[in-house]
């Protein structure tokens, strides 16, 4: 519901209205409650994947603090370019940007077990990936024609079936815990279940800021239950106090900190990723369109918002910092207050900004317990899955979109449980198909584009066991309907 108080019906559908400070603020950081544990938890899951994360017991653990910062950071940057602009750079719009799940498939075999020396080929990826991903604004309309909702559905959902391991791992007490006793303990699992009831009963029973910061402040609750049960304490060598004690209350970002080291396996893997996280960029520049100003998007705005994908990107690898793109929870904010004005999200951008800039914040966030993460993991690497479902809702359900489909989650999901199979291929290209979220990808989109429209009914009849479904989509459903009138 739009709030009439800031401005008129005209002044609140206008990208460059600028409200008063005193509401602007609030309404800014609303934004960043909406995306600030979705922003850092992938910092969180490559330093648990690569061994000094939560729990490890490693001495590189202080970069976890790093990587945090750097999340916020450039996200916070990131934001500035689509709200504020240079150039051609940025759509001018209130999109917001943070650190996609969608490379975490990527990123996650390419640092298994290696430690903080991975992190250099790493972020040499993300740095030309982004640009890459830059350079597809340039041509970014011709393209969308070969991601329709078949593969692009197919896709979110393989992001979501990989990261759904991460979730439960987290809740039964993270990956240094397996094999001991305490992994999967009631307690542990305890927490975790605390902040899935806290954040359910907040998306179901509540309206507003309650409802959409519903994860953060279920993980708050998590974390008020582990200092009361004792998972984590306030005082000793590891709890609340010492890291925040340990933590500057100001750093600066430090140019190529981790090094500059080129794998084929993470350019490839990020390049390829560029593509996807496009399309759901111009999705996203197109919700905040129709929803905000009641218009679609012009071609400068998605060319811009692609270019500030890219570029925040880059930069942001050139410090530490993971791959951007544009948050869709905060699309859904837009449309709930009515307040269109890019200037409110500029607000936002400066406010973590500002956190990127002082590590105590980011030592409060590491103290977070992995049990506590976890509940909140399952809930939104869920959410991914289901995101991948709905954009699924939406396909024509012929045998050709069948096949399709089939093939694709097979050979993905089939390598992602069974890495053990490509075992003899290259290191970069063993990585890259392990993810499987690229071979689905990759796969879906050939096929789409070299199979005849239609398949006829015999062909795939001797194939699916007797359970070749009729499902038409809504799409099929509305053209029914139409027909029958």
């Amino acid at each position: 519901m739009s709030d009439s108080s800031i401005g008129t019906p005209e002044q609140l559908r206008d990208p460059n209205f600028t409200p008063p400070m005193y509401k602007a603020i609030p309404l800014g950081i609303q934004h960043v409650l909406a995306m600030f544990v979705s922003n850092v938890t992938p910092a969180i899951i490559v330093a648990g994947a690569a061994g000094f994360g939560f729990g490890s017991g490693s001495p590189d653990f202080p970069e976890l603090l790093y990587l945090i910062q750097m999340s916020m950071l450039f996200a916070g940057l990131a934001t500035l370019l689509q709200t504020i602009t240079v150039g051609p750079v940025g759509a001018a719009l209130p999109i917001v940007q943070g650190t996609s799940f969608a490379f975490l498939p990527i990123m996650i075999p390419l640092v298994a077990g290696k430690g903080v020396d991975a992190l250099a080929a790493l972020f040499t990826g993300v740095i030309l990936g982004g640009l890459f991903h830059a350079f597809i604004g340039t041509f970014i309309k011709k393209i969308r024609f070969a991601l329709p909702p078949l593969v692009t559905g197919l896709i979110v959902t393989m992001i979501g079936l990989a990261l759904v391991r991460v979730g439960i791992q987290y809740a039964a007490g993270g990956v240094p815990a397996i094999g001991t006793e305490e992994y999967g303990s009631l307690l542990n699992w305890s927490a975790a279940l605390v902040v899935v009831f806290v954040t359910l009963a907040l998306k179901f029973f509540t309206r507003g800021m309650l409802s959409i910061s519903a994860v953060l402040i279920g993980i708050l609750v998590g974390y008020a239950y582990a200092l009361a049960t004792g998972i984590l304490s306030i005082g000793g060598d590891f709890g609340v106090a010492a890291s925040w004690n340990n933590a500057a209350w100001f750093s600066l970002p430090q140019p190529f900190k981790y090094g500059f080291e080129f794998s084929a396996a993470a350019v490839i893997g990020f390049c390829l990723m560029a593509f996807v996280s496009a399309v759901e960029t111009v999705g996203d520049v197109s919700g905040i369109t129709k929803g905000g100003a009641g218009r679609e998007a012009t071609d400068a705005e998605i060319q811009g918002a692609t270019y500030a994908d890219g570029l925040g990107t880059a930069v942001a690898g050139c410090f530490g910092g993971f791959p951007n793109t544009s948050f869709s929870q905060n699309v859904g904010l837009i449309a709930m207050t009515g307040v269109m004005s890019r200037h409110v999200v500029t607000w936002g951008a400066i406010f973590l900004i500002i956190c990127g800039l002082v590590p105590k914040v980011g030592g409060v966030i590491r103290t977070v317990p992995i049990e506590v993460l976890g509940g909140g993991v399952i809930v939104m690497f869920g959410m991914v899955v289901a995101a991948g479902i709905s954009m699924l809702s939406d396909v024509d359900w012929n045998r050709r979109n069948m096949v399709i489909f089939a093939v694709a989650l097979s050979v993905g999901l089939g390598l992602q449980l069974e890495p053990g199979a490509v075992q003899y291929l290259p290191e970069w290209a063993e990585v890259l198909m392990v993810s499987g979220l690229l071979p689905a990808a990759v796969i879906a989109i050939v096929l789409n584009l070299a199979l005849p429209d239609d398949l006829p009914g015999e062909s795939t009849e001797e194939v699916s066991g007797g359970m070749s479904g009729r499902g038409t989509g809504l799409k099929g459903k509305t053209e029914a309907g139409a027909a029958n009138v």
